[in-house]
């Protein structure tokens, strides 16, 4: 017979360890003062980026005119993932899927109005409307079915979505055109500024107003009771429901909340091909948004940020790559559809092995010890 070894008071007192997914979140921020002093900041923020960034623009060529807008319609979709995978603990793959519905509905609003003879500035923004509404009805469904699910199980669920989004688009060929897709009238600059404006520059600044009033309205949100809550569900769920938070109506608005930030992602990324297709949306972009948000910091608008450029950049590598070595037809072919996804699962692993934070946390650490480096003289 073996005696059982008595607990000690410093195993007893000795606090639980984190989960793996809960050491790559960050904290609560910081308590700042009045709410009205963070609306200011985070306005102040937006107004100080958007002007550089349309100083950017200025000075920029056609095709990276392009890659911003591209990069601006990434980031209203990684924003809003990024609230729901690491503010709120819920793990999706579909939100490729979401951003398809977006990008669809875009498509046939601006077609419907265009068959019936209707123009006007009006029709963008209220496509792209339509497009948030969309998407968050699909997100209250998909929501309503993750509030009672958990880890594997609810990542199946969203990956299933992920794929019937497209086939759906290709059995109901007379209303989504099949594998050929949509195309609705491009998006040109207003008279006001002038017949040589450049087209590339309009869409980057309607790509780059999205990003903002996502960024803006999510930072606020984050800020905010409703995101301390997503935070107090992500971290216990049940000493959440002790602290009076209703569990599941906080995970379906979480839901919601990031499904619409897809769909307006999608709409502006339809907008600025005048077209959308189903092989624009594959399973592979539900993986590539989940590895963005990890690589550039979950949990952090500023790593989806990160994400975002990153999306572009590795998606544009087997064109360039293919354009300074001269590479065959056939390896080209190969790289287009593979390069980018091993670049980024190579990335993926280095970035959790250096800095499990991600990229953002990497640039806070290293600020961090410059910072003390600059104050040790002092002492």
């Amino acid at each position: 017979m073996t005696a059982t070894r008595p607990s000690t008071r410093s195993d007893v007192d000795r606090p639980a360890r984190p989960s793996p997914l809960r050491r790559l979140l960050p904290g609560a921020p910081a308590t700042t003062g009045p709410r009205g002093s963070t609306l200011l900041r985070h306005l102040a923020g937006a107004v100080l980026a958007g002007a550089l960034v349309v100083l950017l623009t200025n000075q920029l060529p056609p095709y990276q005119n392009l890659q911003v807008a591209r990069v601006c319609a990434f980031l209203c979709v990684t924003a809003g993932y990024t609230v729901l995978v690491g503010l709120n603990g819920q793990l999706s793959l579909g939100h490729g899927a979401l951003m398809a519905t977006g990008a669809y509905t875009v498509a046939l609003v601006q077609r419907g109005f265009d068959e019936r003879g209707v123009q006007g500035r009006w029709i963008l923004p209220l496509s792209l409307l339509a497009a948030v509404a969309a998407t968050a009805l699909a997100g209250l469904v998909i929501g309503l079915a993750a509030a009672r699910l958990r880890g594997p199980y609810l990542a199946g669920v969203t990956l299933a979505v992920a794929t019937l989004v497209p086939a759906v688009s290709t059995i109901f060929t007379g209303v989504f055109n099949g594998e050929q897709g949509l195309r609705f009238p491009a998006e040109t600059p207003p008279a006001f500024l002038g017949a040589y404006f450049q087209p590339e520059r309009w869409l980057a600044w309607i790509a780059l107003l999205a990003a903002l009033l996502t960024v803006l309205l999510l930072a606020n949100l984050v800020r905010s009771r409703f995101g301390r809550s997503l935070r107090a569900v992500r971290d216990d769920e049940v000493a959440a429901r002790l602290a009076g938070i209703h569990v599941a109506r906080t995970q379906v608005l979480a839901f919601v909340v990031s499904a619409g930030c897809a769909g307006l992602g999608g709409g502006v990324y339809a907008v600025l091909t005048a077209t959308v297709a189903p092989g624009k949306f594959p399973l592979e972009l539900s993986l590539f948004l989940l590895m963005a948000i990890v690589i550039g910091g979950l949990g952090s608008l500023t790593g989806a940020v990160w994400g975002a450029v990153l999306l572009v950049a590795l998606q544009d590598l087997p064109s360039l790559l293919t354009e300074t070595f001269s590479l065959s037809g056939g390896l080209a072919q190969r790289l287009e559809g593979n390069l980018a996804l091993a670049v980024f699962g190579l990335i993926l692993i280095v970035v959790m092995l250096a800095a499990p934070g991600g990229l953002h946390g990497a640039v806070r650490t290293v600020a961090a010890r410059l910072r003390a480096r600059r104050r040790a003289p002092e002492h």
